[in-house]
């Protein structure tokens, strides 16, 4: 039998796990995951959204496959996987725009979208006014809107259902930390664990989120992908009561959207760069100086918005060109990377899991083609560019 080594268990590697059971029953993937309660994982301070709304083509294609997972998981993942629903709601995304060249880049997009399968309508600022009457749109040119298929989603509920699913059908986790891989020439032997000592296996996949670059380095290995901080503010706003809202990305470099009553918003930091990998402080400061400025110009029901609560998470950024690294390395090729996703990684689970293990199980991406994210580009210092990261 393959002995498989996962590490990191949160919901990439228990996507890959979930479809590596599903292609081959045989297969029983071992999942080493350090913190069984997702506390600071990528995956549990997560957004929890999904969106067509992207730059290039295979990016909406992982999406397309991704909310028809979503929509029907229950069927996908079975009995076994324990979750019934994980709440959609096609809020859509809006992505707004004031100068004239963002306008058409909006409409050359939405129509490359739309020949993927999406639904994104482009809208000018008369159209918005009327959709969204609550809304400024003063300083607006327009705005790409995806109408269906598109919103939120239980994230936990995501990972606890392909991580029960998965378990159901053989695979293992083990709570412990991959510190590092041992190499022989062009294969991977071993992985090293905190507290495990050396587990040796046949196949690797690095599914460690933002620490994925400092397991690359135990083997003198590079990966251009670093933890990068985003605190995401928890906001009441009594006067802007929009629950249908969609997720906004604004120009002025915010992106809020409805959860229960209140808000989500979050910003890029000026300053933005690397963090610690155990750096969780939130960067208070961002409310007063940067997003809620941005909600005030945007509606001015944000007047007498109060932050409730406030996290902050990481990114696992890809500074070559923002877009995951997947699949099989050309340096170690009985090594795999589901990696790099700059902000998208959990709407992107399902597809890439999936993706991932095709590759070991078949030898090569079958449902969708997932090359353009392949790791020759990384090798070759030849970037592949998504420039919708919110």
């Amino acid at each position: 039998m393959t002995e498989i080594l996962i590490a990191g268990g949160a919901v990439m590697g228990a996507s890959v796990a979930f479809w590596l059971t599903r292609l081959d029953p045989g297969l029983k993937p071992l999942v080493i995951e350090p913190d069984p309660s997702y506390a600071t994982s990528s995956t549990a301070l997560s957004a929890a959204g999904i969106r067509s709304q992207f730059t290039n083509a295979v990016n909406v294609e992982i999406s397309r496959f991704g909310i028809d997972f979503i929509r029907d998981f229950a069927a996908a993942t079975g009995p076994a996987g324990g979750v019934p629903d994980l709440g959609l709601r096609e809020n859509g995304y809006l992505f707004l725009t004031g100068t004239a060249t963002g306008a058409l880049t909006l409409e050359n997009l939405a129509a490359m979208q739309r020949e993927c399968g999406a639904a994104t309508e482009v809208l000018d600022p008369a159209e918005l006014r009327r959709r969204f009457p609550w809304m400024n749109v003063d300083d607006l040119t327009a705005g790409s809107f995806g109408p269906r298929d598109e919103g939120f989603f239980d994230n936990m509920g995501l990972l606890a259902g392909l991580k029960a699913a998965a378990r159901a059908a053989g695979a293992v986790w083990i709570t412990d930390r991959v510190t590092g891989f041992e190499r022989d020439g062009d294969r991977v032997i071993a992985a090293q664990l905190e507290k495990g000592g050396r587990r040796q296996a046949d196949v690797f996949v690095n599914c460690a989120g933002p620490r994925c670059a400092a397991l690359m380095r135990s083997m003198d290995l590079d990966l251009p992908v670093e933890p990068r901080k985003r605190t995401v503010f928890f906001v009441d706003a009594p006067e802007a009561r929009h629950p249908d809202a969609p997720l906004i990305c604004d120009p002025l470099g915010i992106w809020c959207r409805p959860e229960h009553g209140q808000w989500l918003a979050a910003t890029v930091p000026a300053t933005d760069g690397p963090c610690g990998e155990d750096d969780f402080e939130p960067e208070h400061a961002l409310w007063e100086d940067e997003v809620w400025p941005a909600l005030y110009n945007r509606a001015e029901g944000f007047g007498a918005a109060k932050v409730l609560r406030l996290w902050a998470g990481h990114y696992a950024f890809n500074t070559l060109d923002q877009n995951a690294i997947l699949g099989r390395n050309p340096q170690v090729p009985n090594f795999y990377h589901a990696n790099g996703f700059s902000g998208h990684g959990l709407q992107q689970a399902p597809a890439v899991g999936r993706g991932i293990a095709e590759q070991i199980v078949h030898g090569d991406w079958r449902t969708l083609d997932l090359s353009p994210l392949g790791v020759q580009r990384v090798l070759d210092g030849q970037p592949f560019a998504e420039a919708a990261i919110v």
